[in-house]
């Protein structure tokens, strides 16, 4: 869950596919990301907006740390 007075940070940008691995990654150490996929919004209300390979991935600041090994280790390639 997403604590309302904790800052969000993106820590990955890449496609849909890169993105949703590495967030299912992160969910299993406990840690919530959100996915933002500007492309996908746009497509849904009808009109194009963003870049189908830039989809964000954000994470509570407080997260970092624990999260920072499984960035760093994270490849999309697997």
């Amino acid at each position: 869950m997403l604590a309302k007075d904790d800052q969000l940070i993106r820590i990955f940008t890449g496609s849909e596919i890169s993105v949703t691995l590495l967030k299912e990654e992160l969910e299993i150490k406990g840690i919530t990301a959100l996915i933002q996929n500007n492309f996908q919004s746009g497509l849904s209300a009808g009109f194009f907006g963003g870049d189908a390979f830039s989809v964000d991935l954000f994470i509570q600041e407080s997260d970092l740390k624990v999260a920072g090994p499984i960035i760093t280790d994270f490849s999309p390639e697997q």
